[in-house]
C-alpha cells in the first residue's frame, strides 16, 4: 500500500478520537504532530498531551491506529503539548517516553509486562505461575526476570546454574516448559545490585536482544515494583503488547499499583488488566472463605482503570514453601484454590491479548 494511503486512513482513524477537555477531536485540536507512515506499514507520530487530559488518550490513539488495515507497527512518542513553539516537545508530566522506535521483535511474540507499584504482593510468584500455567496451555513461553533488585524467579522455578552461551548468544535455562532468564542465574547470591540507570538499561538491553530465546508465543518480564528505569528502559527497548498489574486488596497496594499504571499509561502502553493477590484465604479443612485484608481493592482499581480484574488469587498457607522449593503451584498442587485461580488468570490473559492488534 502507497505511504499516503496509509497515512490517510491513520489520520481518519485519528479523527474518531474525542478530547473530551477540548470537545474536538485529537487531529484538528493539533494533538497530533509528525506523523509518518511507510510502504512497509510503519506509522509513528508524537502525541501530545496536555497536563489536564487524561493518559488514556495516548494509548487509545495507539489502538486506532494498530487497528488501521495495512498498519503493521506502530510508534507513539509521548510529549507535553506546554511546550514552547519553534522548541522540541517535552516529554509528558510524570514520565520520560520512550523513543519513537522502540524495536519490534516478531520472535519473542507477545511481550507482557507484569509489574506492581510496591514490594511483597507476589508479583514474582504471580508472573513464575502464570508463566508455567501459559506453558501448561501449550504456549510457547519465555520469562525474563528483570526484578534486578531481587531476582527471586530462579528458585521459584527451581534452577540455579549459569546460562550458557553458544555461538555469542546466551541460552536461557527451562524449567517446567518456560525458558527464562535472571540476573539471579549471572551475579553471586550476595552481590549487592546497586545500579545506575544506563546499567540497568543496557542489562535489558542485552537479556532481550543478545539470549537465544527461539520463537515464542508469550514473552513475560517480571519487573521491579515501583516505576523506575527497568520500566522506562523496557519501553524504550521493546513494543510492549500489555502489561498485567499485581496488587494486594490493602488500600496502600492499590494506591501505589494506581501509580504504576498511570506509567504506562504515559509511555503508550495498554494495561490489560488487574491481578489481585492474597484476596482472601480459604481454609483446607473445611472450605470456608474469610476476608483477612480489606476485602475490594482490586476492583476498584480495575474501575479506576477502566480494565477488568482478571482474577482473584487466594492466600494458600503452603504458596511459599513450593515457591522455595522450586515447585510452582499450578504444576505442584494443580487443583488447589490458588492454582486454580492463576490457571484462570492465564486464560484471560490469552483472551484478552487476542484482541490486541500484533
Amino acid at each position: 500500500m502507497p505511504a499516503s494511503d496509509l497515512q490517510a486512513r491513520v489520520e481518519r482513524a485519528l479523527s474518531q478520537l474525542k478530547n473530551p477537555r477540548l470537545g474536538k477531536d485529537v487531529l484538528s485540536a493539533g494533538m497530533v504532530k509528525d506523523l509518518a507512515a511507510d510502504e512497509g506499514g510503519a506509522v509513528s507520530f508524537t502525541f501530545l498531551l496536555g497536563h489536564d487530559d487524561p493518559g488514556a488518550l495516548a494509548r487509545e490513539a495507539r489502538k486506532l491506529v494498530q487497528a488501521v488495515a495495512g498498519v503493521t507497527a506502530v510508534r507513539v512518542n509521548v510529549a507535553d503539548a506546554g511546550a514552547a513553539p519553534g522548541t522540541a516537545p517535552r516529554p509528558a508530566p510524570g514520565a520520560v517516553p520512550p523513543p519513537p522506535t522502540p524495536v519490534e521483535l516478531p520472535h519473542l511474540g507477545r511481550v507482557i509486562a507484569i509489574s506492581s507499584g510496591k514490594g511483597g504482593v507476589g508479583k514474582s510468584t504471580v508472573s513464575a505461575n502464570l508463566a508455567v500455567a501459559l506453558a501448561q496451555a501449550g504456549q510457547r513461553v519465555g520469562l525474563m526476570d528483570a526484578d534486578i533488585y531481587g531476582p527471586n524467579i530462579p528458585r521459584m522455578l527451581g534452577v540455579d546454574e549459569k546460562p550458557p552461551v553458544e555461538g555469542g548468544k546466551i541460552r536461557p535455562l527451562q524449567a517446567h516448559g518456560v525458558k527464562l532468564i535472571s540476573l539471579g542465574l549471572i551475579v553471586e547470591r550476595d552481590a549487592p545490585a546497586i545500579w545506575r540507570g544506563p546499567i540497568i538499561m543496557k542489562v535489558i538491553g542485552q537479556f532481550v536482544r543478545d539470549v537465544d530465546w527461539g520463537t515464542l508465543d508469550y514473552f513475560l518480564v517480571d519487573l521491579p515494583p515501583g516505576t523506575g528505569d527497568a520500566q522506562l528502559s523496557l519501553a524504550q527497548t521493546v513494543h510492549i503488547r500489555g502489561a498485567l498489574i499485581v496488587t494486594t486488596p490493602q488500600e496502600v497496594a492499590v494506591g501505589d499499583s494506581l501509580r504504576g499504571a498511570k506509567m504506562f499509561e504515559r509511555v503508550g502502553v495498554p494495561v490489560l488488566g488487574v491481578i489481585e493477590n492474597m484476596s482472601y484465604f480459604v481454609c483446607p479443612h473445611c472450605g470456608e472463605r474469610t476476608e483477612i485484608f480489606l476485602a475490594g481493592g482490586g476492583a476498584r482499581l480495575a474501575d479506576e482503570l477502566g480494565v477488568p480484574l482478571l482474577g482473584q488469587v487466594p492466600l494458600q498457607a503452603n504458596l511459599p514453601d513450593l515457591a522455595d522449593a522450586g515447585q510452582p503451584i499450578v504444576v505442584a498442587e494443580p487443583q488447589s484454590p490458588a492454582a486454580q485461580a492463576l490457571a484462570a488468570v492465564a486464560r484471560r490473559v490469552m483472551d484478552a491479548l487476542a484482541a490486541v492488534p500484533r
